[in-house]
């Protein structure tokens, strides 16, 4: 309104009254841009005022980003700064005059598109880095959340593997006190003590299926026993229990994630005896398993091709040999026989994850794991290892 008095007075005239409309109609540019922008053409063509013009122009370009609009804008625009009022004023040879005059107009219609096109593209990228923040925020609670369901299922591992093992111990030699005991509150706090066992481990049973379903990975929280503590791990478990190994407890070269799950699959072999097979007799193998050797060449005769058929089989062997002893793993058994029929059995609640957990170690070191019964009314827990784990440092 300033630009309308300042190049038409303050008498009222059709110059005068086409330039107030003009900046009237800004009030409302925001919800009809392309409108105002037309209402305020007649005030750059017949009241020469820029101002009004080029916000409504600046406004379309913001709000409106059709490339055919504001083309259509801008030539409009330009034409109304360049075409004088009346018409009939213009003249054609003023070459100087009428090139200064483009020069401006072309300069004030391109401006505001120029202006309204980089706003709108600055509050665009400013939405998207607002977006990306809040992805990332998200991502980092996932993030945080996935950590938290792995620490949930590392430590259910755990408490299935260590708790229920020294829990079932206790309930077991509480049933034992509760057989030998001559004392009547000795064999009633026996008795207590194993009915505390047995709901203990039902209920970490069901905190390992809460634990478990949230998912994990392949690591430890801490180290863990190895090879060298199952002759302490067999000693402890109060069973009839005869241990068979060819040295490779002592034998270095195994993976120490190979060693853990060794000892986890006798360890979890030895609390489903106590569980499901009380009184049998347990044998526990630990051996080297070696690569398949390929058949042997025989040569007879003295002639010279039997000669040398008897050497090339003699170094076919060497290689075998050899290739046996790069490939040689670990192989961990624990068979028992049927359960005594004179034993009490502990009662121990099961939760249907210890062979799950074990054979998903033996998976993820590359190896395989086999558990069924026997012929002779038994059960045998039997499970390969690689000298190589394919993954290393988890089980």
């Amino acid at each position: 309104m300033a630009d309308a008095l300042l190049v038409n007075g303050v008498t009222f005239g059709l110059e005068l009254n086409v330039s107030l409309a003009a900046a009237a109609a800004l009030l409302v540019r925001r919800r009809l841009p392309t409108l105002v922008f037309l209402i305020t053409l007649p005030g750059i063509l017949i009241g020469y005022v820029w101002f009004a013009p080029m916000i409504a122009l600046y406004t379309v370009a913001l709000l409106r980003p059709n490339r055919r609009l504001l083309g259509i804008s801008a030539l409009l625009l330009a034409a109304a700064h360049f075409i004088p009022w009346p018409v009939s004023d213009f003249e054609p040879t003023a070459y100087r005059e009428n090139t200064l005059t483009l020069i401006d107009a072309c300069v004030t219609s391109v401006g505001p598109i120029a202006l309204g096109l980089l706003v709108r593209t600055r509050g665009e990228l400013a939405a998207r880095i607002e977006d990306l923040i809040r992805s990332r925020r998200h991502a980092d609670e996932l993030l945080a959340e996935q950590v938290l369901s792995t620490e949930r299922a590392r430590l259910a591992r755990e408490m299935h593997d260590v708790v229920a093992h020294q829990v079932s111990l206790i309930s077991l030699q509480a049933g034992a006190v509760q057989i030998s005991a001559e004392d009547a509150k000795a064999r009633e706090g026996a008795r207590t003590i194993r009915e505390l066992s047995v709901r203990t481990l039902d209920e970490l049973r069901h905190m390992v299926g809460i634990l478990r379903a949230a998912g994990g990975d392949h690591e430890e929280l801490t180290p863990q026993p190895r090879l060298a503590d199952l002759p302490r791990l067999i000693e402890l478990s109060a069973l009839n229990v005869s241990f068979e190994t060819d040295g490779a407890t002592r034998r270095p070269g195994h993976p120490e994630a190979v060693e853990r799950a060794a000892f986890r699959i006798v360890q979890e072999a030895l609390t489903n005896v106590r569980k499901h097979a009380p009184g049998a007799r347990v044998t526990v193998r630990l051996n080297d398993a070696e690569a398949a050797k390929g058949p042997a060449q025989e040569a007879e005769g003295p002639t010279q091709e039997a000669e040398h058929a008897a050497q090339e089989a003699e170094h076919a062997a060497q290689e075998t040999a050899q290739q046996a002893e790069e490939t040689r793993g670990l192989r961990v058994e624990v068979r028992n026989g049927p359960p005594d029929a004179s034993a009490v059995a502990p009662g121990l609640p099961g939760g249907g994850h210890g062979l799950v957990g074990l054979r998903e170690r033996a998976q993820l070191l590359g190896g395989t794991l086999e558990a069924g019964p026997t012929e002779e009314g038994g059960f045998v827990v039997r499970a390969d290892f690689p000298k190589t784990p394919r993954v290393t440092g988890t089980a």
